[in-house]
């Protein structure tokens, strides 16, 4: 527990035993999204209140803002995050990650901008897609799911496309 950085194959056979206890229990795939975007028409009440966000074709229809498993499982896996950075004493606020200076440089604003574009264009593409990255790429591949294994191929070769692009090596 105090590694920060963890077997990838036991952290694959925990997902696993996850997955298999979610099923059983709530009878529902592991997933972020429709919890994140619970969270959104949540954050949304107080702008326009509750006749506004029930309005919503997209929220009334898929992501109502209450507790349940999805917005449960959210905030549990933020505070699991949180406390094993802090057991593995990993935990740090950083403004500008040391692989984006180097590439980017120091700028806070420039760094927190790409940061939310990069946030939005992921969860529209979830939304897009019907699912996130642990519910197509665990959930729906654990199923089989032929929509999920297209996502998680798609999801992987964009990833290194993306790296490739972003973080090459400079030559000197």
């Amino acid at each position: 527990m105090k590694n920060p950085r963890w077997n990838p194959y036991l952290v694959g056979a925990l997902i696993g035993v996850l997955s298999i206890l979610t099923f059983s229990i709530v009878d529902k795939p592991i997933g972020m999204s429709t919890g994140i975007a619970q969270a959104s028409g949540a954050c949304a009440l107080p702008f326009v209140g509750a006749d506004g966000v029930a309005a919503n074709t997209y929220w009334a229809k898929k992501a109502v803002p209450k507790w349940d498993y999805g917005s449960l499982f959210v905030v549990g896996s933020f505070l699991g995050a949180l406390l094993s950075a802090l057991v593995s004493g990993s935990f740090k606020i950083t403004k500008v990650p040391e692989v984006w200076r180097e590439r980017f440089g120091p700028s806070v604003p420039k760094r927190m901008v790409a940061a939310f574009l990069g946030g939005i264009v992921i969860l529209y593409g979830a939304r897009l897609a019907d699912g996130c990255t642990s519910g197509h790429g665990i959930s729906g591949s654990l199923q089989l799911a032929v929509s999920s294994w297209t996502f998680f191929l798609v999801m992987f070769a964009s990833g290194i496309a993306t790296a490739f692009v972003l973080f090459r090596r400079r030559h000197s």
